[in-house]
């Protein structure tokens, strides 16, 4: 299953093992601060990302929102506690975690956070994100 996060699925619905190691591979290269291309080709080339109050749309936009996610933050790690599938076979998925992060100026600060994803598979028959919204309360102070 997944070995970067241990997240707890619904009782009675099945997930795509598939789906499961994808996000542990997207919260592990999100997390990794030079991936900026691999992060990227984690989305298919007209995929939507929504994060906190910005929306951009295929991959171009979402390198751009990526650079910028980096720019104040050393380190970032993700924590995914529970991802909730639209029901058994689906490629929808709610997701609810904790996101600790260090700033370059060496500032720790921690969040919770929702998220949206429909997952598509691409040309070879790979997960991508078709659509991911992260849900960010970034008003909320650092603990």
């Amino acid at each position: 299953m997944a070995a970067y996060i241990s997240p707890v699925l619904p009782v009675d619905v099945s997930a795509d093992p598939r789906a499961v190691a994808f996000f542990d591979t997207f919260y592990k290269t999100s997390d990794t601060p030079t991936a900026h291309e691999e992060y990227v080709k984690l989305f298919l080339p007209d995929a939507t990302l929504v994060m906190a109050s910005k929306k951009v749309v295929g991959h171009d936009q979402i390198l751009a929102i990526r650079h910028g996610l980096w720019a104040a933050v050393a380190s970032r790690k993700h924590t995914v506690f529970k991802i909730f599938p639209f029901g058994s076979g689906s490629n929808e998925f709610m997701l609810y975690g904790h996101v600790k992060y260090t700033s370059k100026t060496g500032q720790d600060s921690e969040k919770e956070w929702a998220a949206r994803a429909e997952l598509a598979d691409d040309a070879n028959g790979e997960l991508k994100f078709k659509f991911y919204q992260v849900y960010l309360d970034t008003a909320a102070p650092a603990s």
